[in-house]
């Protein structure tokens, strides 16, 4: 038995420019942290031939061709895996909430996987390997973030390189400053779930197409993560909250499903009524959880749950993905 936990994520600044499509003109630059929310991933080997898959569905395959989940079939195809397994996914929150789940999830897989060969694996290579199944064998418009902030858990500044490489550091903070950030921020889920695929294709296809106000409203988000990483490692937590306004303002406009009239209701209720400095929908857009900066967290989880939404508490993880139980 192989147990593996990997977190997911939140987006601190400059999101979006991590997909290939910007990055490999611009360069790109991602600050992501890492939350205590996760996605587990088992393994076992079963006495019976097949593949035994528990997910939100269940299977039962002979073959690779045979699985239905996307992810783990090009997962098990990619490792060479025997067919005499049995493998088990449980999350903390559902997928297309934003919060990089499918990312998440394979770099989990990819662990658990390694784990069962006895390889040791680093964190670089574990979201290379997550990002060349989703990206490349399955062509997803997804970006990096999600594999790279899976893996190493923090809160990590991403610099892409137009030529490929992904320069990792974490962000610099003071102890106090990282207190009052984490005291600061709130995630409420806005109650419903999609995939992000279609935005991120909208924007991969515009891109591509040198669309100039896809291009200038990712060089504005790109400017204001640096911004914020400036902000945050000068202790500055309140300035950061008035930059992820910001952030949001210019990112609402970069694709009509970006967001829609009762988020945007949402959203200036948190800013009116309940003392929000700033805030955005963490993810792609159209779904999933409104985050918040504010200096009264009692006030805010007031009006937003008079509004009918949940809030979601979490912290930072710092481990990135681990391998919880290893019997085998």
């Amino acid at each position: 038995m192989i147990i593996t936990r990997t977190p997911l994520r939140i987006s601190i600044g400059g999101g979006g420019t991590d997909l290939p499509s910007y990055y490999r003109e611009n360069g790109g630059f991602v600050i992501s942290a890492a939350i205590s929310k996760y996605v587990y991933i088992s393994i076992n080997q079963t006495f019976f031939t097949g593949f035994f898959l528990k997910y939100t569905e269940m299977e039962h395959a002979d073959k690779y061709d045979e699985i239905r989940h996307p992810l783990i079939r090009e997962a098990l195809r990619t490792h060479e895996m025997p067919n005499n397994l049995e493998i088990v996914s449980i999350a903390d929150v559902p997928a297309g909430t934003g919060l990089g789940s499918s990312g998440t999830f394979l770099v989990g897989l990819m662990h658990a996987l390694h784990a069962y060969k006895r390889q040791p694996v680093i964190a670089e290579t574990l979201a290379r390997e997550a990002a060349d199944v989703e990206m490349n064998r399955l062509g997803e418009p997804v970006g990096l973030q999600d594999h790279y902030i899976a893996a190493f858990g923090g809160l990590l500044c991403q610099d892409y390189q137009p030529d490929g490489r992904v320069v990792v550091s974490p962000l610099k903070l003071q102890q106090a400053t990282l207190w009052e950030l984490r005291d600061s921020l709130m995630l409420f889920f806005v109650g419903r779930t999609r995939r992000a695929s279609s935005l991120l294709q909208d924007q991969k296809s515009r891109s591509e197409q040198g669309d100039a106000k896809m291009i200038q409203g990712l060089h504005l988000v790109k400017k204001i993560g640096l911004e914020i990483k400036k902000c945050l490692e000068a202790g500055d937590v309140e300035g950061f909250g008035r930059l992820m306004h910001e952030h949001w303002m210019s990112k609402r406009t970069r694709s009509s499903g970006m967001s829609d009239n009762r988020i945007d209701d949402l959203y200036e209720l948190g800013r009116s009524k309940g003392a929000a400095t700033g805030g955005k929908l963490v993810g792609a857009g159209g779904s999933g959880f409104l985050m918040f900066h504010t200096n009264d967290r009692r006030r805010l989880r007031s009006v937003m749950t008079a509004a009918g939404l949940t809030e979601m508490d979490f912290g930072f993880d710092f481990d990135g993905s681990v391998v919880l139980l290893r019997d085998y």
